[in-house]
């Protein structure tokens, strides 16, 4: 099948949607009011950080895609918002992590009581404003992907410093911890437009695709990237004891004496390992892989993609997988 060729930039991917973030942006701001005044000072903290809002854009451009303008497009832009950045402050907690998007993070900077309370907080009022959409089958939906999330994470947690995880336990973990909010706003987007189920099932398709791929090129960009843009710490990942698929990869290539050494930093958390581990991932490849994988996941998530009505949209919705191909951060 012959693909639409995108628009030439990203932003005029998303001028098409400018609008539609600005209203996010000022329901969110409303939504996050409340009298208690801690709350408000992390749940404001976290959400004004920055960040893509990918998961937002996905909807909104699946929506346009798809032909739904309502009201409610923007109130499920917000609930996936707010159950991304509840699982962020639940992440940062568990990670003991210091620094996202270039900041302290919010428990590193209020406390990890306060995160995980505001994590919760911001959960409840998404499901508050899931109801307000009156919509069964996206409740049934969002309330799916949560427990996922959950489970993701708990699975995750298990696999902290097992150098054995295969390839396809790595996929599992992603596919429920990452992927599965994207392919929740994707499936949100089909729902409210009342799309038929082939092409609600071409949204979940790319949902999916888009977040495995979205996760696997962090994971390489863990090894590979500029902590300064990325705004993250470099080898998190390893000091947490996760296996990821650059280590995985480089472990099926390297010489026994260097996939020793990144067993070791994986059992151990080293990060006095981690300029050798990563001088391996690259000597081994392993990054070309891992990358490839991503790629894979793209062109299944531009198939998928490519079966709604053509139009700016579905470009968009393209090139927002074909850029984050190329994203550094």
């Amino acid at each position: 099948m012959s693909h639409p060729t995108p628009p030439s930039t990203p932003t005029q991917a998303l001028d098409l949607i400018s609008a539609d973030m600005a209203a996010l942006d000022v329901l969110i701001s409303q939504r996050l009011s409340t009298s208690v005044a801690l709350v408000g000072d992390v749940a404001q903290y976290i959400i004004s950080a920055g960040g893509k809002r990918l998961r937002p854009q996905l909807l909104l451009l699946c929506c346009g895609a798809l032909g739904y303008h309502g009201a409610a497009r923007h109130t499920m832009a917000a609930v996936i918002e707010f159950i991304h950045t509840a699982t962020l402050l639940h992440d940062d907690v568990v990670d003991e992590s210091t620094l996202r998007r270039g900041r302290p993070t919010a428990n590193a900077r209020f406390g990890n009581p306060a995160s995980v309370l505001i994590g919760d907080f911001l959960y409840s009022r998404a499901f508050q404003m899931m109801v307000e959409v009156q919509d069964m089958r996206i409740m049934e939906v969002l309330a799916n992907a949560t427990n996922v999330i959950a489970e993701g994470e708990v699975l995750q947690l298990m696999h902290m410093h097992n150098a054995d995880l295969t390839e396809a336990d790595y996929l599992q973990v992603i596919r429920s911890k990452t992927s599965k909010l994207f392919e929740a706003s994707t499936q949100a987007a089909a729902i409210l437009a009342q799309a038929p189920p082939a092409l609600e099932a071409a949204c979940v398709t790319c949902g999916q695709a888009l977040g495995t791929a979205f996760q696997v090129i962090d994971d390489v960009l863990d090894y590979a990237g500029d902590a300064a843009l990325l705004g993250k710490n470099l080898g998190d990942d390893l000091r947490e004891g996760k296996c990821t698929l650059p280590l995985i990869a480089a472990m099926q290539s390297a010489n026994a004496a260097d996939a020793a050494t990144i067993r070791r930093a994986i059992e151990e958390g080293n990060t006095d390992l981690l300029e050798t581990v990563a001088e391996i991932v690259k000597r081994t490849g392993a990054l070309d892989m891992a990358m490839r994988s991503a790629q894979a996941e793209i062109a299944r998530a531009t198939e998928a993609a490519s079966q709604l009505a053509p139009g700016p949209y579905r470009d968009a919705i393209i090139q927002l997988a074909q850029e984050s191909l190329r994203r550094s951060t």
